[in-house]
């Protein structure tokens, strides 16, 4: 990591083989490298959601039988990792939205 790239910090869940392959894990761990290098990842790799937050990203993993989302933040000093999910339907799940807000503000209210 150099000094100027941002950390990282994970809230909650992983990216962790299994239950995603080594070429997922792999793929999420370049996806978060790049954001906290300060790169912006556009679609497909990544999506607004402005519904979690400001800075609200979802990376997009395609996995073998599964597709995967991990939910960050990007702060001007951090890359936040509010929540790691299999994708199921076209929607996501009111739950993940809650869960990655709730995250969020309880790591704002620590900071």
């Amino acid at each position: 990591m150099d000094s100027e790239d941002k950390p990282l910090f994970w809230l909650e869940s992983e990216a962790k083989t299994p239950p995603f392959s080594e070429g997922a894990r792999i793929e999420a761990g370049v996806l978060l490298r790049r954001l906290q290098g300060g790169e912006r990842l556009r679609f497909p790799q990544a999506r607004l959601m402005p519904t979690i937050g400001k800075r609200c990203w979802e990376l997009r993993i395609n996995d073998k039988n599964v597709t995967w989302r991990i939910v960050v933040r990007i702060d001007k000093d951090a890359v936040i990792v509010g929540e790691v999910f299999a994708k199921k339907s076209s929607s996501t799940p009111m739950y993940v939205i809650e869960n990655a807000r709730r995250r969020f503000r309880h790591y704002d209210a620590s900071a």
